[in-house]
């Protein structure tokens, strides 16, 4: 009887550590999921915010040209990350910005848009894909981008009676010391467009990011929220 009772007891113990263990691995599993699930998810704001009005620009003006490099193999990723070649920003931004093509094709030139609202899961993309060293020039998608908010636009000068795009101090997206805004390099004409392109839009409330001379925030970012909606479902 002793006997049995030890190997009934033992049986027991073995059943229980494998009750434990499986329950355990569970439990890892379950959490794992949770932070991978999180580390993928868009991040969670506190608004109010203003209500999105995403305005595609050359429905506002159909004058404003457009060099959509993500919706093309033409850009750091080497590949399509957009399926359609459209540009929108939320619309205080937006008729901010058709005010300052008014401008500037007083003086010869227009604007050239390469990017403005950007889905949030392609920001991740960026992020996931570019070297820590070069982290600088892409958005952290745990605190999203304002081309998430659409309030970013990237952008240069088409020069309009030579019908092509004004030559700066770098290419557009170039992760160079020659993009930022202050650079000391390139020729004098190339810096004097970048500034005639910077004073332009600072004028209209937008301000460039110091390491991207091409890239511009517009002062009223803070008021919208992160979005992740595709191009196919904006009117």
């Amino acid at each position: 009887m002793d006997a049995g009772r030890k190997e009934r007891g033992a049986g027991k113990r073995g059943i229980d550590r494998d009750v434990y263990h499986g329950a355990l691995r569970a439990v890892v599993v379950a959490f794992l999921t949770l932070v991978s699930a999180s580390l993928r998810a868009q991040p969670l704001e506190n608004g109010p915010f203003s209500p999105d009005d995403l305005v595609e620009l050359t429905r506002l003006d159909s004058t404003l040209r457009l060099d959509i490099r993500y919706a093309t193999p033409r850009n750091f990723m080497k590949r399509p990350m957009y399926t359609q070649a459209r540009a929108f920003l939320q619309r205080p931004a937006a008729d901010a910005l058709v005010r300052v093509h008014t401008t500037l094709t007083r003086k010869g030139f227009g604007l050239l848009v390469f990017d403005g609202y950007r889905p949030w899961s392609v920001t991740k993309k960026f992020w996931d894909e570019t070297p820590v060293s070069s982290h600088k020039f892409v958005a952290d998608p745990a605190k999203g981008s304002r081309h998430n908010r659409g309030c970013a636009v990237d952008l240069s000068l088409f020069d309009l009676a030579a019908g092509k795009e004004v030559d700066m101090p770098s290419p557009y997206d170039s992760f160079s010391a020659s993009a930022a805004a202050d650079f000391a390099g390139g020729s004098a004409r190339q810096r004097r467009m970048r500034d005639i392109l910077k004073a332009a839009m600072e004028a209209e409330g937008f301000r460039v990011n110091p390491d991207e001379w091409w890239h511009f925030d517009y002062r009223e970012w803070r008021n919208y929220r992160i979005l992740d909606v595709p191009f196919s479902e904006l009117r």
